[in-house]
């Protein structure tokens, strides 16, 4: 992307290029993008095959950005996800 675009028109180009993919859910789209520019974590809740990963992965390759989808199970831990493992003080573990 150019340098001189505003950041207003690359989020429009951002968001119009998901949606070619992710049709009909451009509040989705927008919020989980107002999400990221502000740094901040998404949590994305929903009944199986309605397109989580397909948004995820959308989002990361319109910003040229990488993506690895991480499968949750009941027994997964911080340190599986991180790599190292997290000290809790209060339990000494």
């Amino acid at each position: 992307m150019k340098e001189t675009q505003s950041a207003t028109s690359i989020a429009r180009e951002i968001v119009d290029n998901v949606s070619k993919v992710i049709v009909g859910k451009k509040a989705v789209i927008e919020r989980a993008l107002a999400a990221i520019i502000a740094q901040g974590h998404i949590l994305i809740e929903d009944v199986p095959g309605v397109g989580k990963t397909m948004l995820a992965k959308s989002i990361s390759t319109s910003m040229g950005c990488s993506f690895k989808r991480i499968q949750f199970t009941p027994d997964l831990l911080p340190s599986d996800i991180v790599g190292v493992s997290i000290y809790n003080q209060s339990t000494g573990e």
